[in-house]
């Protein structure tokens, strides 16, 4: 009888070049999750095929870099923003721009269609937020209110109200009709990068730099619940189709929530790093992110990630009892009020009394006629955008993309459980191990010797060399296929007893750090975890201050540099990853410092302070320089990690 194969939860689709340049902005097209947008340096708009190679075409007129995209619902128009503070639409079945709409003084950040009608919203580094009309190439109206950049626009599903995230930390919600604010929602402590209207309810989702994901009452103004317990930045966040979970993207991570109670129902690893937008179809999640002049897409097959509490993860209080999930289709909030056909514009909207409706001038004739699109694949671009078919509208919506069998190496995979409260759980088919911990030998049933990787990941789903019969007697008789329980239960323990005492080494070293910390300074604490020769102890502390960059000082790279270079060149992924992020942060913060005070020239009489601050520049530099050369090597490397010591030879360029 055949064998079922197995296949992965999530793989990474394809890598292509998107630019000649750095890669600024991407965004899917969310009508068929098949279409891709890639805004770069370079200036210019890339359009591709998500799991297609070349480039479709490539819209032109900008002069300076590409900063935020959005492709319109039914994927005909695309609309760009540049750091001038300019925004360009661009009709993709003319292949032409339509319209160049002026009026941002500062860096476009965010940018978002009407579900409907031919509008426009658009948030600038400037703090405002303007509503354009495409087709009369004019500002409708401005929305003043925040204090900082605004990083994400959203239109609600019935197109009577916009949401706008800003780094003020503030999520503000805005009505159309009325022209004015209808409420702002305080109680993020960080920038609010994300914000996502529930597609059927009055419920509105916003992700933050603070780590955490909150849920607001659109009809009674308040929060319903907030998700506090995750390690990174929220970067994205998408409802599923029929409204019942979230699912949220972190790096590389995903997760999916459910918000009364605030609960996790599953975490899927995904090895996308920065993700940067997520669109569904044909029940697969299409994730994409970018790095460098790269983008990669991921798929994760939502057929295998739970959506209900059928097995809740982690964020289950202990001392609430469960409440069991509304079911889909049965709302306790209201419900938008969609029209019952497509309408061209809004209800009436009062304009502000400087009247910013923009008449068209020579200068934008001359600019939309330096604007062009080149088709870079004419065979494409025609079966996508010039269908025989008027039906067949956008990039077709194609069957899913085939999921790779589970024995395969792919660039990603499933988080065994998102948190300690599910390692509880009796249904663990998958342990990780730490890191270090060197295993000792057990006899084996094969006679067959295997080689470790090179480079031991991060995300795994056994332990490294070992296999299931490995814990088992070896069968000296073949006729003999009954253990008994004690021999088998005697080898387990062998291994068991030593990875308890390796943990036990570990918790005591960390607790010897922590007690360091608590009486003196990190500087002391980060002595103390050097001295103890540990290196998993030193990734320990660094993940920690990593997390909060105003603990690094220069007295700390002069401790931390020397780690560094072990870590960057061990086996473990987790120890490559965690001194890369290190070595950014003390080369975006202090690199121009160490620069500017060896470039300096000596000083007049004697400032005891200032020689010791420049002994530590010369002792930094010198240990820069011995990096330099460990990163040169691995930056011919394929892959996340190769993109990541690339990165890193440009910070140290001029170290050269």
């Amino acid at each position: 009888m055949a064998v079922a194969v197995t296949t992965k939860t999530a793989w990474k689709l394809q890598e292509i070049v998107a630019h000649s340049s750095n890669v600024s902005s991407v965004v899917l097209g969310k009508g068929s999750g098949r279409m891709l947008a890639t805004g770069g340096d370079d200036c210019r708009v890339n359009i591709w095929s998500v799991s297609k190679p070349n480039c479709i075409m490539s819209l032109t007129g900008h002069t300076t870099p590409i900063e935020s995209l959005q492709v319109n619902p039914n994927e005909k128009l695309i609309v760009a923003g540049s750091r001038s503070g300019s925004i360009r639409v661009w009709d993709l079945e003319a292949a032409k721009v339509l319209r160049t709409l002026p009026g941002h003084k500062a860096n476009i950040c965010s940018l978002h269609f009407h579900p409907f009608g031919s509008f426009v919203a658009s948030g600038s580094l400037d703090t405002n937020i303007k509503l354009w009309d495409v087709r009369r190439k004019g500002c409708i109206f401005t929305f003043k209110g925040h204090t900082e950049a605004v990083r994400c626009l959203r239109f609600s599903p019935d197109g009577k109200w916009v949401a706008s995230a800003a780094d003020d930390h503030t999520v503000k919600l805005w009505d159309l009709t009325a022209g004015k604010l209808m409420f702002e929602f305080t109680g993020h402590t960080g920038p609010v990068n994300v914000v996502e209207f529930h597609p059927n309810e009055y419920l509105l989702a916003s992700g933050s730099s603070d780590r955490t994901v909150r849920f607001w009452d659109l009809e009674k103004f308040q929060v319903v619940s907030c998700i506090e317990e995750e390690a990174t930045p929220v970067r994205c966040v998408l409802f599923n189709p029929d409204g019942c979970c979230l699912y949220s993207g972190f790096q590389d991570s995903l997760r999916v929530y459910g918000w009364e109670p605030e609960r996790c129902f599953d975490v899927v690893l995904v090895n996308w790093g920065k993700v940067a937008d997520l669109s569904i179809s044909n029940n697969q999640l299409i994730g994409v992110s970018f790095a460098q002049s790269t983008v990669s897409s991921f798929v994760v097959d939502l057929s295998r990630v739970p959506k209900s509490d059928s097995v809740p993860h982690g964020l289950i209080r202990d001392d609430q009892p469960l409440v069991p999930p509304t079911p889909t289709g049965s709302s306790l909030r209201r419900i938008y009020d969609r029209p019952s056909t497509s309408c061209t514009k809004p209800q009436r909207v009062k304009h502000n009394s400087e009247s910013e409706r923009h008449s068209p001038s020579s200068e934008d004739d001359r600019d939309e006629k330096e604007s062009k699109a080149e088709i870079k694949n004419q065979e494409d671009y025609k079966e996508i955008f010039q269908p025989k078919n008027a039906i067949c509208r956008t990039p077709p919506r194609n069957e899913p993309f085939p999921a790779p069998p589970e024995d395969e190496p792919v660039a990603a995979k499933e988080a065994a459980k998102p948190s300690q409260a599910a390692d509880v759980q009796t249904s663990l088919p998958k342990q990780e191990l730490p890191d270090p911990v060197q295993r000792p030998p057990i006899a084996s049933s094969t006679s067959s010797t295997r080689t470790e990787p090179s480079v031991i990941p991060a995300a795994r789903n056994e332990p490294i060399g070992l296999k299931a019969s490995d814990f088992l007697p070896a069968v000296k008789n073949q006729s003999q296929t009954e253990l008994v329980d004690e021999e088998a239960m005697s080898q387990i323990r062998k291994g068991h007893e030593t990875m308890c005492v390796v943990l036990t080494s570990r918790h005591k070293n960390l607790d010897t750090v922590r007690a360091v910390w608590s009486t003196s300074d990190i500087k002391n604490s980060l002595d103390s975890a050097v001295a103890i020769n540990d290196l998993s102890v030193v990734v320990d502390l660094l993940n920690i201050v990593n997390q909060k960059a105003s603990l690094w000082k220069l007295d700390l790279c002069t401790i931390v540099l020397p780690q560094i270079e072990k870590l960057l060149q061990s086996k473990y992924e987790s120890y490559v990853q965690t001194g890369c992020t290190s070595l950014k942060l003390i080369l975006q913060r202090f690199l121009p410092l160490i620069t500017d005070i060896l470039a300096a020239p000596p000083s007049v009489g004697v400032d005891i302070s200032r020689e010791e601050r420049l002994h530590k520049c010369k002792l930094c530099y010198k240990q820069l320089k011995n990096i330099s050369n460990v990163v040169k090597n691995k930056s011919g490397l394929s892959g996340r990690h190769g993109s990541a010591f690339r990165e890193l030879l440009l910070l140290m360029a001029v170290l050269e």
